[in-house]
């Protein structure tokens, strides 16, 4: 069981967020049998940031919504990220913060073995802060886990 370095999941998701022509990454991507999406999502609810991934994720077929492991396992890369973006701890608008983001989820297998199964990663860039425009800061946040 050896994880490629060609292929480390978390810093392929990180360079689709960054990436200034998401369409053309995603498709080099594909072409190395990944899956992934890329979007935006603004709010002080938690729940919706879940809600927008999670449904980015099933519109693009990276995972399918009748399997719930995959959905399980999506779940759990989303809060990760969101433990990264909020500095572990996952609040909001209950302590009068929002955030602004920018996410990418990419699916596939990061091992040269591929009986070691698909791994998800999830990425978020953005700002969060004081819901008065001009006083957030840039975040960062980054979960991957296996399906």
């Amino acid at each position: 069981m050896s994880l490629s370095k060609k292929r480390y999941i978390g810093r392929l998701s990180i360079l689709l967020l960054f990436s200034d022509d998401s369409p053309q990454q995603l498709a080099k991507l594909e072409q190395d049998n990944w899956k992934g999406c890329t979007g935006k999502v603004g709010s002080m609810d938690s729940q919706k940031i879940v809600a927008a991934i999670e449904t980015a994720a099933k519109k693009n077929g990276i995972i399918k919504s009748d399997i719930y492991r995959e959905s399980h396992a999506l779940y759990h890369a989303i809060i990760e990220a969101l433990h990264g973006v909020t500095r572990g701890q996952v609040q909001l608008g209950s302590v009068l913060r929002t955030v602004g983001l920018s996410f990418a989820v990419l699916r596939g297998n990061p091992y040269d073995n591929e009986r070691e199964g698909d791994w998800i990663a999830v990425s978020l860039y953005g700002t969060i802060g004081a819901p008065v425009k001009g006083l957030e800061h840039e975040t960062i946040g980054l979960g991957i886990n296996h399906i």
